[in-house]
């Protein structure tokens, strides 16, 4: 019994260690970039308890470079939408656990082994800035250019553009498509997150593949600006 106390203490501290790492460990290391420029846009970082999702501010530019969300049945001309809601993730648990009443094992199993991964595509009205599960992050113009480009070319590219996957949504404002890459639990949403936020200028930890380790992790590498959400100077519909 000893024996087996000792062990998984030393897994769970093990564990504890590795969580440490990879919030306290930059990505990059170091930036040897041009200087950023003034943060003029505005994202949000949407968090569930597993998941993120990435928010961007609708203007025309957004809504042309996305137009192929309209063979998906999205309404792009609703005057109330506001933003565009991206997440990727593994297709069967992503796809089959729209709500936390519809969670099965077969799906949770099949997150910890490898799983053909989506892209969920949302559209959303206002979103308040304040609320538990929002994260503000300001950015600059060429960080929102690479942002939206990262998140356009994780989509997997058919003879007619992004392969959307019919009777696959929740509801009328909201999309699945095939993405790039296959999801594990360890290396899943949260690190693709990541790795979007990353293009668009900000330092994440080396592997944060919870929404808490994420958010620590953004916290800790950069500067207290990148989160003020009262500045006039930003860009926001």
């Amino acid at each position: 019994m000893t024996k087996i106390f000792k062990g998984v203490l030393i897994a769970a501290l093990a564990l504890v260690a590795i969580a440490a790492l990879g919030i306290v460990v930059p990505r990059p290391l170091w930036h040897d970039g041009p200087v950023p420029a003034e943060q003029t846009h505005r994202i949000l970082m949407l968090s569930n308890p597993i998941h993120t999702d990435i928010a961007i501010p609708v203007d025309g530019d957004l809504l042309a470079r996305f137009a192929f969300l309209r063979t998906a049945g999205l309404d792009l001309d609703n005057p109330n939408l506001r933003y565009l809601v991206f997440g990727w993730g593994g297709r069967s648990f992503y796809i089959e656990t729209p709500t936390w009443a519809d969670l099965k094992p077969g799906p949770v199993l099949k997150s910890f082994t490898l799983d053909r991964s989506v892209i969920h595509a949302e559209l959303a009205g206002n979103i308040p800035k304040d609320a538990p599960a929002v994260t503000v992050l300001n950015i600059d113009a060429g960080g929102l250019e690479r942002l939206e480009q990262f998140i356009l070319d994780s989509l997997v590219q058919g003879d007619g553009g992004p392969i959307s996957l019919p009777g696959s949504n929740y509801g009328p404002n909201d999309a699945f498509f095939e993405a790039r890459g296959y999801f594990n639990a360890f290396m899943g949403c949260n690190t693709w997150t990541a790795a979007a936020l990353r293009q668009a200028g900000l330092t994440s930890g080396l592997w944060t593949t919870l929404p808490w380790m994420l958010r620590q992790s953004l916290d800790l590498h950069n500067d207290r600006d990148r989160f003020a959400a009262d500045r006039s100077s930003v860009k926001e519909l």
